[in-house]
């Protein structure tokens, strides 16, 4: 094999070859590979990564490449069907205008000015994002074969099956055909709610909720109907309550590390959930959105909803960007039956496709020894921030309120004392030199306190948390 052969040929003779070594049996070194094969080191890399992407090798850094334990993919037992009546069901007379106020996602995304500590932010700061890292996976996928070319409709083959992997586990509880590529997580959550209510529907959503839903739900013409949360997640009963009150057919959810409370759906509520919906023959839409910023404390994470869920209820939505860079905008859908059609068509008709580079990008960070290194700093890193901004608060500012640490996520949600300006003390932090997240965008309905939510992953470090809790406390002395 000559030096100027590609990636995909090395690739492929080293996937016919690994039925010579036993389940993590060690394959040839790297320099044996460059020697036999007459390819060049980056060659042999990209290779192995394709390799390990598609789940067939496992790489260790300092150990070398292994054939990756087999698993056993299991059909789905479930019944889909009930699909068809939901989908073609008529949403209630009442029509609301599709009006978009962005005001609650654009407190996130837009620059704080010079000089104001960025408590507001909803990414990690430039010095947490792995930015060597997707530079490097972003030159070798701008030279792999094809890059520059259309990719499938519905994705990159490998990328949605390493998708399907990390959220359906090993076992095939998901399989990459039930995947889609999509262009980060607010356009997914945008097409499952085209694809799953008319409008003038009702939808259901915690409460509070992530701003961004609860936009994306009044701009499609949605009624978004709250649900309220307590400290193990939404709470089942009322759940049950309001299907019976509205009608309605979709309930959207973030089961884990839940924006803004940090809460995680109980395990006694998780097959609660599935079961209310599916008795109203609703789906759920999970938001699993920062299942890869878990705190270094945090313990073993629970399945998302969609890896037990044989009968389609779950269309699970789960992102790369909040563990990258809000520009790495790389997402992934996953449903099960024949909403999935229709959540393709809605995606085709209205962006095509995700850029392929970006793709690829995805396809060779993620199978890189850089993912898993990266992703064990920002958790020891996300947890010392907590305890940093966690414990200043408590030192500087006990009248607010913190009824919930989490164990993930990027941010604290605090309950102000009773009769405070909300609006008024925001005003007071900016004047003070910190950028707050006021609590009121994420009710859709009236909130029953005022609230603030922290984020502590947006900051350059410590020596900002601790001074922006010191501006926070010149804001309260003048307001409260």
């Amino acid at each position: 094999m000559q030096e100027r052969s590609s990636v995909s040929e090395l690739a492929n003779q080293l996937r016919r070859e690994l039925n010579r070594y036993s389940p993590g049996g060690k394959l040839p070194s790297s320099r044996a590979l460059v020697e036999r094969f007459r390819v060049s080191p980056v060659t042999v890399s990209r290779a192995l990564a394709q390799l390990a992407a598609e789940g067939l090798v496992v790489t260790r850094p300092g150990a070398g490449a292994f054939r990756a334990e087999p698993h056993t993919r299991v059909d789905p037992a479930g019944d889909t069907s009930w699909q068809e009546v939901t989908l073609s069901a008529e949403g209630g007379p009442e029509l609301v205008p599709r009006s978009v106020d962005a005001s609650g996602v654009l407190v996130s995304l837009a620059a704080p000015p010079p000089g104001v500590i960025e408590f507001n932010g909803g990414y990690l700061h430039q010095s947490l994002q792995p930015e060597r890292a997707m530079a490097s996976a972003l030159s070798r996928a701008g030279r792999r074969p094809g890059a520059w070319g259309r990719p499938p409709m519905e994705g990159l083959p490998e990328l949605r099956d390493w998708f399907a992997r990390s959220i359906g586990g090993v076992g095939g509880a998901v399989t990459a055909a039930e995947v889609l590529i999509t262009a980060g997580g607010q356009s997914a959550l945008t097409t499952a709610l085209r694809a799953l209510a008319p409008p003038g529907a009702p939808v259901l959503v915690e409460s509070p909720t992530y701003p961004g839903m609860l936009a994306i739900a009044r701009g499609a013409g949605l009624r978004p109907v709250p649900v309220p949360v307590d400290a193990d997640g939404v709470r089942p009963s009322l759940l049950a309550d309001a299907f019976r009150a509205t009608g309605a057919r979709v309930f959207v959810c973030q089961p884990l590390f839940q924006n803004p409370t940090g809460a995680m759906l109980a395990p006694d509520r998780r097959g609660e959930v599935l079961r209310i919906a599916r008795d109203a023959g609703a789906f759920v839409v999970e938001d699993d959105f920062v299942r890869r910023l878990v705190h270094e404390d945090a313990g073993p994470l629970p399945r998302p909803l969609a890896a037990d869920d044989p009968d389609g209820v779950v269309v699970h939505v789960c992102s790369l960007t909040k563990a990258t860079s809000p520009s790495f905008r790389v997402s992934a859908l996953a449903a099960r039956g024949p909403v999935l059609e229709r959540l393709r068509a809605i995606q085709v008709v209205d962006s095509f496709f995700v850029p392929r580079p970006l793709q690829e990008a995805a396809v060779e960070l993620v199978g890189s020894p850089a993912w898993p290194r990266h992703l064990r700093a920002i958790s020891a890193e996300l947890k010392t921030r907590r305890d940093t901004m966690t414990a200043a608060l408590r030192l500087d500012l006990p009248e607010l309120a913190l009824p919930h640490i989490p164990s993930g996520g990027y941010h604290l949600w605090l309950r102000l004392p009773d009769g405070t300006d909300e609006s008024a003390l925001n005003s007071a932090a900016l004047r003070a030199g910190v950028a707050v997240t006021p609590g009121r965008p994420y009710f859709s309905a009236e909130p029953p306190a005022g609230h603030m939510r922290l984020s502590f992953a947006a900051v350059a470090g410590l020596g900002e948390i601790a001074e922006g809790v010191r501006r926070l406390r010149v804001a309260c002395d003048e307001v409260l």
